[in-house]
């Protein structure tokens, strides 16, 4: 009844049963039209969390790579020991993302409505959806389909965030067919006698152990795994799933005396402030360009327009590929996340600090990793 009362120029009556509807029509009983302002509801709850990264102590490093892929819509991988806080910053990223739209609002609100995921008396998604499926889901399920097709987890995160905790441990089935949706955005789904299609342009948000034990590069505990297995877990992961991931960091358990203070974090607000000024910054760049709107979605063509290392920076980048072996991939990588970190400061001209900071975001791409 809610749901049904948002839309415009519907009329909506609430009933129990059929003997009131049929009372109705014969003007038996009299009904309440449900009466729904959708701008005011979507207005009461909007930038409302439960959750602020004011209550993450340390991990600035962490806290910057998030900030960068909020801002620049890249997707991220976090990679460190159990207990170090990677689910903890993960749930907090949609309080940094830019608020819905209410196009957006009632976009999601129509994609979760369909999937019959709207509680009780919730007539609008006024927050970015937070999705975190287990790890042992279903293909289906995660993608969507069925006999009777339903939108699946990457839908119902459809303008907000699919987090992917333990990400070796899902079935590299599961993995594989979320590809194309990171590249297209949506998600294709045909049967004998029709096809549908939903959207899936979402954030991924990926965590995972460094290796089977969890201590690999631990600054405390000894890792009890070789070379051998700590490439084999990764190799889990497969490189085209990897190409779509802008940023990887590394994190490490957050020391005594940081859990330990007692003042606060930077909040969720002062951090959003700045993502939401980069996302203008790329607006503006992108407003003659149709179904791009952020910094990730950039193909190469763009790539050579907006994002353009000067002298300085490229041989920067010449140089960090050749002595940190980074693949070929991490090229376009490294470009688009350091025009987002230039965004975040606002500058024009991407500089050699901004090549630095992106270049420190390609953990996994080292050939060196795990050995």
């Amino acid at each position: 009844m809610f749901e049904a009362a948002v839309v415009n120029k519907l009329e909506v009556y609430g009933v129990d049963n059929l003997k009131d509807v049929v009372d109705f029509f014969n003007h038996d009983k009299i009904l309440e039209k449900t009466d729904i302002d959708t701008r005011a509801v979507f207005a009461s709850n909007i930038n409302k969390f439960d959750l602020d990264f004011a209550d993450v102590k340390g991990q600035e490093n962490v806290k910057r790579a998030l900030e960068v892929a909020a801002a620049g819509g890249h997707n991220i991988i976090m990679v460190g020991a159990p207990g170090a806080g990677k689910s903890m910053m993960a749930k907090r990223l949609p309080t940094i993302l830019p608020p819905l739209t209410l196009g957006e609002s009632l976009e999601t609100t129509k994609i979760h409505s369909v999937a019959g995921k709207m509680q009780g008396a919730c007539t609008l998604l006024s927050q970015r959806p937070f999705r975190s499926p287990h790890h042992t889901i279903s293909d289906v399920a995660l993608v969507g389909g069925g006999t009777f097709p339903q939108p699946g987890e990457i839908s119902l995160a459809h303008n907000g965030v699919l987090f992917l905790d333990e990400l070796p441990e899902f079935k590299r089935t599961v993995l594989e067919v979320m590809r194309q949706p990171l590249e297209d955005r949506k998600i294709s789904i045909s049967r004998a006698r029709f096809a549908i299609e939903y959207p899936a342009s979402f954030m991924l948000v990926a965590a995972m152990n460094p290796c089977p034990c969890g201590y690999y590069n631990h600054p405390d505990k000894q890792c009890v795994c070789s070379p051998s297995m700590v490439h084999r877990y990764l190799s889990r992961i497969s490189g085209p799933l990897l190409d779509r991931i802008d940023i990887q960091v590394e994190i490490v358990p957050v020391p005594f005396e940081k859990i330990s203070e007692q003042h606060p974090s930077e909040s969720s607000e002062a951090v959003r402030s700045r993502v939401i000024r980069a996302r203008e910054i790329q607006k503006k760049r992108f407003a003659g360009h149709q179904g791009i709107y952020c910094n990730a979605q950039m193909s190469t063509k763009d790539l050579h327009r907006y994002a353009v290392p000067d002298t300085e920076s490229l041989a920067l980048l010449k140089n960090a590929m050749q002595r940190l072996n980074l693949s070929a991939r991490a090229y376009d990588r490294i470009l688009k996340v350091s025009r987002t970190v230039a965004d975040l400061e606002g500058a024009d001209r991407i500089g050699s600090h901004h090549i630095a900071e992106a270049i420190g975001y390609r953990n996994l791409d080292r050939e060196t990793w795990g050995t």
